[in-house]
């Protein structure tokens, strides 16, 4: 007899399901084994929020539908900040998770999960009956491949254990939607009259590149991105990098004074705009396939309903050729001023964190997939990395939740084993997530773990830098000590000259990860904090 917990299993494997991730209980073993049976692969993580970042992140990197399987009640509750984030990025994820019996009211993994999964973004589904299994899954599928959503399906145990029923697969039909003819012509007649036009890309505009460029080189914008999208344009003789608090001084100034502004799948935030600063002189164009998304966080002089590859398309059908902000001499400024700079070393007990990522981004292969955790460190990871392109930079930062980073880089690694994974931390969100260091071991990944130590909540003691900072720093802590215990290579970094392991270890077979512990300058906040905090 077939189960219907093995039917599911069988069925998304069938639907395209490559990697699940997730923490065994009694409740998702059977969904879990089915799953393996049929050739996909599981990754066992050691708390189910790892687990559920490590999916998020395997979606984000490998352009795949994640699936997240946990136990019924306190397993799903475990996993519910990895969930919200990727809820609030539009992640593509299916979580499976076990529920109590329909009939046992009094069960005490009870809760109501559909209403927990709703309140933080996601989509509740439900496998209602045997009967209605198979369509239950194809319908949960085709939303989050589609609709990029994270789709939480509640499997109750009497029906996972039930004999399945053999039915057929309704077809998915949700389509991007194609933006309307009024709308092309007029952000084309915007495009015509711009003299500095940027055009800032999103997560929505990740696959986009060759559509965006081209309608770039047309009407002579400039390019940039959001964080999440970054390395999108890398390689552009016209990428102005990261638009917002990471900004290079150059990417700010030109951005702010743009006169026209097109957010491509870009929502927007205050993180992207500096709380509209960036924005202020310029007319506001946003293009998103989600309705909702339009002129939710800045007002817009244009909301744009349409997938951004094939809006770009259709804009440049009836777009006139200008140079706009495209010259010889912002090209040069561009070439040479696009970069951090870093300041020289000073050699100390401890080493200044831009020249730190500075030397790292020399170091390290141009092949890598970069992953960063939240705290005041974050900002160098993300302006001194180089990544080969958008999917080489994994930012799971939608809820702004410490602790995500090192398993964000387990799932990306899992997700491109061709390119060295970089997790970016800062000591707090490490040791909150160092469980999952023993996962990163088991699974052989050579990866490198740099830890940006300041001994304690950074972004908490540089913004309250008068009070008392008894609950945000902590003892000095032999990180490396610790990661050695588990299993990894690993070294105290104060200064580029401890960086020598890295060459040792990029040449060595690379089957277990490398963590650096540096211990970076704590006397002054990153120079996008006080700006980050505005909207505090």
């Amino acid at each position: 007899m077939t189960t219907v917990a093995e039917q599911v299993g069988t069925l998304l494997a069938e639907l395209g399901v490559g990697r699940a991730f997730g923490v065994v209980g009694s409740g998702n073993f059977h969904v879990t084994n089915a799953l393996r049976s049929a050739g996909v692969g599981y990754t066992a993580a050691r708390h189910e929020g790892g687990a559920a970042t490590m999916a998020d992140a395997y979606a984000r990197t490998s352009g795949e539908v994640g699936v997240l399987t946990v136990h019924q009640g306190c397993g799903l509750t475990n996993a519910m900040t990895g969930i919200t984030e990727a809820a609030k990025s539009r992640s593509p994820l299916l979580v499976l998770a076990a529920d109590t019996p329909g009939a046992q009211v009094r069960n005490n993994f009870r809760i109501d999960q559909d209403a927990l999964v709703r309140a933080v973004g996601a989509v509740p589904e439900r496998v209602n009956t045997p009967a209605s299994a198979v369509a239950d899954v194809v319908r949960a599928y085709g939303v989050a491949r589609d609709q990029r959503r994270t789709v939480v399906v509640n499997l109750p145990l009497d029906v996972q254990a039930a004999p399945a029923v053999d039915g057929s697969r309704p077809r998915t039909t949700w389509r991007p939607p194609r933006p309307d003819a009024a709308s092309v012509a007029e952000l084309a007649a915007l495009l015509d009259g711009a003299r500095r036009p940027v055009f800032v890309a999103g997560r929505g505009a990740r696959g986009a590149r060759s559509e965006l460029e081209a309608l770039a080189d047309r009407c002579g914008a400039l390019l940039a991105t959001s964080a999440v999208a970054h390395g999108l344009f890398t390689g552009s003789p016209w990428s102005l990098g990261i638009s917002g608090g990471f900004s290079t001084p150059l990417a700010a100034e030109l951005i702010a004074d743009a006169d026209l502004i097109v957010a491509w799948g870009a929502s927007l935030t205050m993180w992207t705009t500096r709380h509209g600063e960036l924005t202020a002189g310029a007319t506001l164009v946003q293009v998103d396939d989600t309705a909702e998304a339009l002129g939710t966080n800045r007002p817009v002089a244009l909301g744009v309903l349409g997938d951004v590859g094939a809006t770009a398309a259709d804009v440049l059908e009836v777009c006139g050729k200008s140079a706009g902000y495209r010259s010889p001499e912002i090209g040069e400024r561009i070439r040479t001023d696009a970069r951090h700079a870093a300041p020289t070393e000073v050699i100390g007990d401890r080493i200044d964190p831009r020249v730190l990522s500075a030397a790292l981004d020399e170091l390290l292969p141009a092949e890598r997939t970069v992953a960063v955790d939240s705290g005041n460190f974050m900002g160098y990871p993300a302006g001194y990395l180089q990544v080969p392109d958008e999917a080489g930079f994994c930012f799971t930062q939608g809820f702004q939740s410490i602790g995500l980073g090192l398993a964000t880089a387990i799932g990306a690694a899992l997700a491109r084993p061709d390119r060295l994974a970089v997790a970016a931390c800062g000591d707090g969100g490490f040791l909150m997530s160092i469980s999952e260091l023993e996962t990163a071991v088991r699974l052989g990944l050579g990866m490198v773990i740099v830890v940006y130590d300041d001994a304690g909540y950074g972004a908490e003691f540089h913004h309250f830098a008068d009070d008392d900072h008894g609950t945000v720093r902590f003892p000095d802590t032999d990180l490396a000590a610790i990661a050695r215990g588990y299993g990894c290579d690993a070294a105290v970094v104060r200064s580029t000259a401890d960086l020598a392991i890295v060459r040792t270890w990029l040449d060595g077979p690379r089957n277990r990860p490398l963590l650096l512990d540096a211990k970076v300058v704590a006397d002054e906040p990153a120079w996008w904090l006080a700006e980050a905090f505005k909207g505090h």
